[in-house]
């Protein structure tokens, strides 16, 4: 088996809050597909003895609980995955009493990967493409 490699390329951007500044270039990753539960679902049946249909009806579930504890404001731990919990970006008021729910601007999720995950992206090897 090749060792895993992911392409990088060379992206110019414009300052977003100079528009006038001269780009700048930076290192993005190159996308290469996407993977969904479905795949997911084929992989891990041809890695084990459970059915495909089994590991999909499972990482439905698993998505289903997941939002049902994060929607209580739990943070789901996953072992070596790593933690998600929901997170909230809002609009600042000028006193305690101005706050209120439609200072919230965006909800979403943040990810914090384990120590285990942070090892194996450390390993990861890159290839630039010009």
């Amino acid at each position: 088996m090749s060792t895993p490699r992911v392409n990088l390329k060379v992206q110019r951007k414009k300052n977003p809050r100079d528009l006038s500044a001269p780009d700048r270039y930076y290192v993005q990753a190159v996308k290469t597909g996407n993977c969904d539960l479905e795949r997911l679902a084929y992989l891990i049946a041809n890695q084990s003895t459970v059915s495909e249909a089994d590991c999909l009806a499972v990482l439905h579930s698993f998505v289903h609980n997941m939002m049902d504890e994060l929607e209580q404001g739990r943070v789901v731990e996953l072992g070596h995955l790593g933690n998600f919990q929901i997170k909230v970006s809002s609009l600042p008021s000028n006193s305690p009493e101005e706050v209120g729910i439609e200072n919230v601007k965006s909800i979403g999720v943040n990810y914090r990967p384990s120590l285990k995950i942070k090892k194996r992206l450390k390993k990861i090897k890159f290839k630039l493409q010009k």
